[in-house]
This record gives C-alpha cells, sequence and structure tokens, in this order.
C-alpha cells in the first residue's frame, strides 16, 4: 500500500470542496482534493442553474462544476479522482485517509466535503427522466414550470416545504402522499392545506413517470382502491429526504440522527480537531449551491488558522 503526507487533504469536489480547494491553494497550503464517486457532485445532474451569483444568463451544472475545478487548479489545487473508502482520526495530530481501499494519505487538516444524496423512489423512469422534469429541488428548478401543473412526492417537512414553494409558481401542484396523514410539523401541514392550488392525494404512490425526453404526466395508484390514474403534469419532484455521505465518519465525528455531521456553531469545525466540514454533508436545511461554497471557505479559513496555530503553516 502506498502512502503520503500532505497539509490539507479536501475530501469531496462539489461547490464546497472546491471552494475550499480555491482558498486553501490560495493561503499556500497546497490542498490535496479527491473528487469522490461523483465529481462536482450533485450539481453535474442538475440542467440549468438560474440562481447562482454571476452567471447572470444561467448555466448548466456540469459546466459550473468544471468552471469551479478549473478554478481550484489555477492556484495549484492538486485535484485527484479517487474516494474515500475508511478514516481513522484517533491520531488527532495526524488524521489517516485511505483512498480506493489501497492508498494512505496523512494529514493534520481535513475538510469533508461529501455532500448529500438525494433519495429517490427508484423508478426506471424517474431516472430516466431526471433534469428532463424529474427533480430532487423545487427551489433549484421550480422556476422552470412556473404556470404549469407539477407533482411532488412526500409528506414530510421539505415536501411541504417545497410544494408550499411551488404553489407560488405553478397553476397545480398535487402532493403525492403514500399515507394517510403528513408527517410534517402542523405548521407545515397548516399552510398546505391553506393552499387553493395544492392538492392532496392521500394513500397514493407514483406507478411511472411519463414522457419520453421530457415529462407528460404521471401514473399513480391508490393504495386502498386499486386504481390508477394519470396526472397530466410537466414536472415530476421528489421530496422524500436526503441521505448525507457521511457513512465514513460515523466512528469518530458527531452526527445527527439523519448521518448530518455536526459543526460548532458559527464555525467548521467539528468534535475532532484538525478535522472540518462543509456543505451538504453538515447542512440539512439550505442545501444550495451557494450556501455549500460559502462554508467551503469557512472551512479553508479554519484549516489555515488551525495550522497557523499549531506552527504548521
Amino acid at each position: 500500500m502506498s502512502s503520503e503526507k500532505v497539509s490539507c487533504l479536501i475530501v469531496g469536489s462539489g461547490p464546497a470542496g472546491y471552494t475550499a480547494a480555491i482558498y486553501a491553494s490560495r493561503a499556500g497550503l497546497k490542498p490535496v482534493l479527491y473528487t469522490g464517486g461523483q465529481p462536482g457532485g450533485q450539481l453535474t445532474i442538475t440542467t440549468e442553474v438560474d440562481n447562482y451569483p454571476g452567471y447572470p444568463e444561467g448555466v448548466q451544472g456540469p459546466q459550473m462544476m468544471m468552471d469551479f475545478e478549473a478554478q481550484a487548479r489555477r492556484f495549484g489545487s492538486d485535484i485527484r479522482y479517487g474516494l474515500a473508502t475508511k478514516v481513522d482520526f484517533s491520531d488527532s495530530t495526524l488524521h489517516k485517509v485511505w483512498i480506493d481501499n489501497d492508498h494512505l494519505i496523512e494529514s493534520p487538516t481535513v475538510i469533508i466535503a461529501t455532500g448529500a444524496s438525494a433519495k429517490w423512489l427508484g423508478l426506471e423512469s424517474e431516472q430516466r427522466l431526471n433534469g428532463h422534469g424529474v427533480s430532487a429541488c423545487a427551489v433549484c428548478d421550480g422556476f422552470f414550470f412556473r404556470n404549469q401543473e407539477v407533482a411532488i412526492v412526500g409528506g414530510g417537512d421539505t415536501a411541504c416545504e417545497e410544494a408550499s414553494y411551488l404553489s407560488k409558481l405553478c397553476k397545480k401542484v398535487y402532493m403525492i402522499v403514500r399515507r394517510n396523514e403528513l408527517r410534517a410539523s402542523q405548521i407545515m401541514q397548516d399552510r398546505v392545506k391553506s393552499l387553493p392550488n395544492i392538492e392532496i392525494l392521500w394513500n397514493t404512490e407514483t406507478e411511472e413517470i411519463l414522457g419520453n425526453g421530457e415529462v407528460t404526466g404521471a401514473k399513480i395508484r391508490n393504495l386502498n382502491t386499486g386504481e390508477s390514474t394519470v396526472l397530466d403534469v410537466t414536472g415530476f419532484f421528489v421530496a422524500i429526504g436526503h441521505q448525507p455521505n457521511t457513512d465514513i465518519f460515523k466512528e469518530y465525528i458527531d452526527m445527527d440522527g439523519a448521518g448530518y455531521i455536526q459543526t460548532i456553531k458559527g464555525s467548521s469545525k467539528t468534535n475532532v480537531e484538525g478535522v472540518f466540514a462543509c456543505g451538504d454533508a453538515q447542512d440539512n436545511i439550505y442545501r444550495q449551491a451557494i450556501t455549500a461554497a460559502g462554508t467551503g471557505c469557512m472551512a479553508a479559513l479554519d484549516a489555515e488558522r488551525y495550522l497557523a496555530e499549531k506552527g504548521l503553516h
């Protein structure tokens, strides 16, 4: 097994990871960044990004991540393809991270930017039409469906928030809920039930999303009657939650019940000295590219200060 020592290791390559790399490089930390299993993160499966400042005409998600990567490389970031598969944070002065099981990196600072993955229904049509009318982020993509009819799946707070958001843009919003009640907080339940253009379809599941190249409808089934019907919708949103990509850190890093890393308020610091977290791996509220980039900046600045305090930079 090969091994090397670096002063700053960044794990993950979405807006958080690349921003951390830009700041760490400019600070002279010579960061090494491993892209993870999905180089560029969730934005690589997003088509049009219209809400990131600096792109007045909008930008394709993959192109935006290529721009981030190019900027990080310009300042000397060492960007490599590979997946962190195991960590050992038991020695707080030198952290160990294994890449693809066969390369050991030792570093006094580790920035976790592994992101989160949207939970999906598991339908073939859902994956085929992902980015072509199917989305897991109403705030990101709702704008493209203004004055249209859309459907959203889920019964928790996120689904209610996103349905409420879509109701301001769309002519009609169907909420597809498997049970006969919402899991959301009472205030969110009251909000969606009060909006005239939201129709909640109880005891209902999605059988298939219809369309070839773009969404033209959704085939749903009532779980009580067994009857199938088709909704004439042009947009289909999945809001059944996200799963943070943090499993390999569980033994050492404090997390909430859903697996999101808990950072010390007002910083990117974790409970392990020299380990910092940014982006969607520690954010279960906003989950936007711009907030991820902001915390990536924080993580790099925190790492730089940590190394300076230890006399390592």
